[in-house]
């Protein structure tokens, strides 16, 4: 499978794993601990192996920005987190160092 497509699918699980802490509260919640455990392993799995073929710090920059874009806005919806425009150019730099590092 394309390394890129599996740090993707990891970078997306990072994303659900950082949401599963807040629904976790605090790991005093038994399923969402759970879940966010099971996450956590698997985004982690999968980075490593998307490591084989990329440069780790490409691999991870990557990984970390694609989990932070996506609580951003995930957060925003569930948690009614605010939205201004320094929050969306914020977001919007994180994509474009994203973008930079996959075609360096």
């Amino acid at each position: 499978m394309n390394p890129w497509l599996i740090l993707v699918i990891a970078g997306v699980l990072e994303m659900g794993w950082a949401l599963g802490l807040k629904f976790s509260d605090g790991f005093t919640r038994l399923v969402p601990s759970v879940v966010t455990i099971v996450l956590a392993l698997g985004s982690f799995y999968l980075l490593s192996v998307a490591m084989k073929a990329l440069p780790v710090g490409t691999a991870y920059a990557v990984w970390v920005g694609i989990g932070a874009i996506g609580t951003a806005v995930a957060a925003v919806f569930l948690f009614q987190e605010p939205v201004n425009l320094l929050r969306v150019l914020g977001v919007l730099l994180i994509l474009a160092g994203i973008v930079a590092l996959k075609f360096a």
